[in-house]
């Protein structure tokens, strides 16, 4: 009896703990995707386009969180936390938006198509569905290395209805390999509601037509986002085969910064709208008494206070010199 009661307030702690570091990078991740599309999008900072995650922060973040050193991330582009939690600066995120020297492709690419392979991070591809056996990919290269590692691809529900899917799945359950999926669904592929491209209901129904376990999380509770996570890569590390997760949430935003999103009906922006996942986990944290709310308030001018830092730094990055285009293009001979 002694054990369990000792047992609880240190469980305690770590929930606190995680609920303050999931409120901290979601806080973050929305705070830097505001700027980019709200502020230097509008002011013709950033040329191209601008795809955020807004609304469905808890599902880049509560994952991201499981992934230990050596494990490889494929993200999609509503996945920023994962890149922040990674080890990716908030500034080169910005300068990468900018077309900046100090972004991640040096200036090549002016929005979301980054990557960082030291840090196992994979650029995205546009079509999404087309990383999903990348990411089977980079597992066979960790089995070959002898690796306990997990690859964690992302994706939205419009990419399981392409081929590029179903193939990367197929293969991954085949060959059983180390492979978490992540299932964004957020409701819309662009402007085409899941209904009008799925006959199935969710797309955990997939699962079990490639013999792989799925389940279907809250993707707007962080902490749900990361036991199931914890819990699908603890599979895969273990040589049971890939797992399929997928994360019911919401695209709080048209596909991009340019899409107005008239084709959404009014009532789920309302319904969704009172299932932010940052005011319902910082609602849980106050109802635990994990943070107060002076603490919380604390954390997002400190966030605040990183953002306006981060883009002033970016901002004072040069843009890329017209002689260096070929660098990293060809090799050298």
């Amino acid at each position: 009896m002694s054990t369990t009661t000792e047992a609880r307030p240190g469980e305690r702690r770590e929930q606190a703990e995680l609920a303050r570091k999931c409120f901290y990078y979601m806080a973050l991740m929305r705070e830097v995707e505001d700027r980019i599309e709200r502020k230097l999008y509008r002011q013709g900072k950033i040329v191209g386009g601008v795809y955020v995650g807004r609304g469905q922060e808890a599902i880049s973040v509560g994952s991201a969180l499981v992934a230990e050193e050596g494990d490889v991330l494929c993200p999609s582009h509503r996945d920023m936390g994962a890149f922040l939690i990674r080890g990716v600066p908030a500034w080169r995120i910005l300068a990468q938006y900018m077309g900046r020297v100090d972004g991640l492709t040096r200036g090549r690419d002016g929005n979301m198509h980054m990557g960082d392979l030291k840090l196992n991070i994979i650029a995205i591809i546009s079509a999404l569905a087309a990383t999903v056996p990348v990411a089977a990919g980079a597992a066979l290269a960790l089995r070959y290395q002898g690796k306990k590692n997990v690859a964690l691809s992302y994706f939205g529900e419009g990419s399981t209805s392409l081929g590029h899917w179903h193939e990367g799945l197929n293969f991954a359950s085949v060959q059983k390999l180390p492979v978490v999926f992540l299932c964004n669904n957020n409701q819309y592929a662009y402007s085409t509601p899941a209904e009008a491209q799925m006959a199935c209901a969710n797309v955990a129904d997939r699962g079990p037509a490639y013999n792989m376990p799925a389940e279907i999380v809250d993707g707007n509770d962080a902490l749900a986002v990361y036991e199931a996570t914890r819990r699908a890569a603890a599979h895969a590390r273990g040589g049971n085969g890939p797992y399929l997760l997928e994360c019911k949430t919401f695209r709080m935003t048209g596909h991009s910064a340019h899409d107005a999103a008239h084709y959404v009906p009014q009532h789920l922006w309302d319904e969704w709208g009172k299932q932010d996942p940052i005011e319902r986990l910082e609602a849980r944290m106050l109802a635990e008494e994990w943070s107060a709310a002076e603490e919380i308030e604390a954390e997002r001018a400190r966030v605040r206070r990183e953002v306006d830092e981060a883009v002033e730094r970016a901002e004072r990055s040069p843009l890329p010199d017209a002689s260096t285009l070929l660098e990293g293009v060809y090799e050298n001979q």
